[in-house]
């Protein structure tokens, strides 16, 4: 959660202009119609090992995720729902392939959400028995279009899962559903390939107002799939054509909330905690530099205010380039320079840095809880 009490003069949001969309619930989590991007992820456990799946959907929780979405490979995964429902404070997708009566299993337990692929989905007259269920629970269906599943026709038709390709098939799914008299619809267009996702978005945006989830599919191991997500997520909400995200990684789920979260911080639309930055190093550098950037990184994660820490390596990169800081190190030689927003305070040892940078930001916290105190408000260290 964000500490408003805790702001930094120099944190500032970006209102990057965004595609009008109509409002969507998941549970009480607003997606569209103005409301902040949501952050979502997906849990990598056997969603039929409720304890563990439990445990892994609260971890995602503490760290930022919003909605969290759930493998429903079998009946018995279907029905694990309701006990992970019980005990957990954040609303479940089920993502549902090939078998739609797991949709209608998934919704008696309770579900706040679906996603449903059209290349994978069945028959119109299960679909249909899925919606007549969803729209009487007021629940909320995503259209998840794979590139690397889409009907047979359409590739017959396009030769390849290209962007327009990936279009027909979510609109062919819209068109059943609003048949259908269901417009709690949310839709995604998912490729490996950033070129491709982000023309297919841009396609339909320019024929529906649902709200949009976003992300690059099968995006890859950490650096890789790291990268390539931030490169495709920051191009579609440069264009405002994102309602909610999920950085897909082969690594823990935790990790892609935490890559969720440094996308949006970068692109100054939301933000969580302090932003830390700090120089690559070079021969001018006499201290562990990156020793002193991981402890520093690690501590900041507890903190819940919004600060603008610098870590620089020697004078050349210290106050100069990092007067925008609300508070920094600039290092010398076995030594360091503590700045406040530009203005050195005192020069410390090596082995004092991090113990005298993290005791000037408890002390910049302080005076904020105290400057919002009269409002009710207060500045924290968790």
């Amino acid at each position: 959660m964000i500490n408003n009490s805790c702001l930094s003069g120099k944190s500032q949001f970006v209102s990057w202009p965004r595609r009008r969309t109509r409002p969507v619930f998941v549970g009480d989590v607003q997606i569209g119609g103005g409301a902040p991007i949501v952050i979502q992820s997906m849990t990598k456990t056997d969603t039929r090992d409720v304890e563990k799946t439990i445990n892994q959907v609260r971890r995602l929780q503490e760290v930022g995720c919003e909605v969290v979405r759930l493998a429903i490979p079998d009946e018995e995964a279907a029905r694990a729902l309701k006990k992970i429902k019980n005990e957990t404070a954040i609303p479940l997708i089920a993502d549902i392939h090939f078998q739609p009566r797991l949709a209608l299993v998934a919704l008696e337990s309770g579900v706040d959400g679906l996603r449903i692929n059209p290349g994978t989905i069945g028959p119109l007259q299960k679909v249909r028995e899925i919606v007549k269920e969803a729209r009487r629970r007021r629940i909320p269906i995503r259209i998840g279009v794979n590139a690397g599943s889409l009907e047979k026709d359409l590739l017959a038709k396009y030769g390849e899962p290209t962007a327009e390709a990936m279009v027909a098939s979510a609109l062919h799914q819209i068109r059943r559903l609003e048949d259908m008299d269901f417009d709690l619809i949310k839709v995604s267009l998912k490729a490996s390939d950033v070129w491709r996702t982000l023309s297919a978005y841009q396609l339909l945006a320019q024929e529906v107002d649902y709200p949009f989830h976003v992300g690059i599919t099968e995006a890859g191991p950490l650096l890789r799939g790291t990268v390539k997500s931030s490169v495709g997520i920051a191009l579609l909400l440069r264009q405002g054509l994102v309602d909610t995200l999920r950085v897909s990684l082969t690594s823990p789920p935790e990790e892609e909330v935490r890559v969720a979260k440094l996308i949006l911080s970068a692109m100054k639309i939301r933000s969580w905690g302090p932003e830390l930055i700090s120089c690559p190093t070079c021969s001018r550098c006499e201290v562990d530099l990156l020793k002193i950037v991981k402890e520093i990184e690690s501590w900041l994660e507890n903190i819940d205010c919004r600060l603008t820490i610098a870590v620089m390596g020697c004078m050349v990169n210290g106050p100069g380039e990092a007067k925008d800081a609300d508070l920094g190190v600039a290092c010398g030689r076995g030594t360091g320079v503590i700045f406040k927003k530009g203005r050195i305070l005192r020069k410390v040892k090596e082995a004092k840095i991090v113990d005298e940078l993290k005791q000037e930001i408890k002390i910049m916290i302080g005076e904020s809880g105290e400057n919002n105190q009269q409002e009710g408000k207060g500045s924290e260290i968790r």
